[in-house]
């Protein structure tokens, strides 16, 4: 983060240097990203991915929105407006942010294209079938994915009582927990860990980690099952 001194032991190790919170499934015939943090041109480059069959977006907080505008030259290149998917009611903060996505240019100008469509329970994208369900993020609606026996919900405050048998025998759970201390929109690791346990995946990974996680010290220190995400993370489901 901006403005903090680390010791040197925690910026030697690489796993420390977190970018914001996404995923990429990588489908039979394409692959789908799920939310466009500030540095996905960056993520997408580092691991040599060069088409997207489609976007999902969980909510519109800038750390999962702000890196959609590097969505053009993907649009350039097809020549399609990208396939988003996202709740109804956040469409209105994508026309916001990005309003010249939808307006006309003169030949020559380069913009994003986005075909926005209303994220449904069960999406067939990229060659994967993805279950979507609503939690809660503070007072606001996040989308949660599932595919297979994976999970992942980010960014979760709360899981509605007709979630829970969404989360039924997971081979894996990629869950929130962003701090140590409670937070009013996210699982604080405590929390984290009393879902993960409730849930009980076969293997936890906690994600949407602030600097109050020390990597590989922290990791040694979680119960047999559990691990914290790194960026990069590649997971087979």
């Amino acid at each position: 983060m901006l403005g903090f001194d680390y010791p040197e032991s925690f910026l030697q190790n690489p796993k420390n240097w977190r970018t914001r919170a996404s995923l990429l499934l990588n489908g039979s015939s394409g692959n789908v990203l799920v939310d466009c943090s500030p540095e996905m041109r960056l993520q997408l480059l580092k691991a040599d991915v060069k088409d997207l069959d489609s976007v999902i977006i969980t909510h519109t907080h800038a750390d999962h929105v702000m890196g959609m505008d590097d969505l053009r030259s993907l649009s350039v290149k097809t020549k399609r407006d990208m396939p988003v998917y996202i709740l109804e009611e956040y469409m209105p903060d994508i026309k916001r942010i990005y309003p010249y996505a939808f307006m006309e240019f003169p030949e020559g100008i380069m913009v994003p294209r986005f075909d926005l469509r209303v994220a449904r329970p069960v999406m067939e994208l990229g060659g994967l079938t993805i279950k979507s369900f609503v939690v809660r993020h503070g007072h606001l609606p996040c989308l949660a994915l599932r595919v297979n026996d994976f999970c992942y919900m980010t960014d979760v405050s709360e899981i509605p009582d007709a979630v829970w048998p969404e989360l039924e025998n997971l081979d894996i759970l990629v869950l929130d927990a962003v701090r140590f201390s409670p937070h009013p929109n996210h699982f604080h690791f405590d929390r984290a860990m009393e879902v993960a346990a409730k849930i009980g995946a076969k293997r936890t990974i906690l994600t949407h980690l602030s600097h109050d996680y020390d990597h590989d010290d922290f990791n040694a220190k979680l119960p047999f099952g559990t691990e914290l995400a790194y960026d990069g993370m590649s997971l087979e489901i």
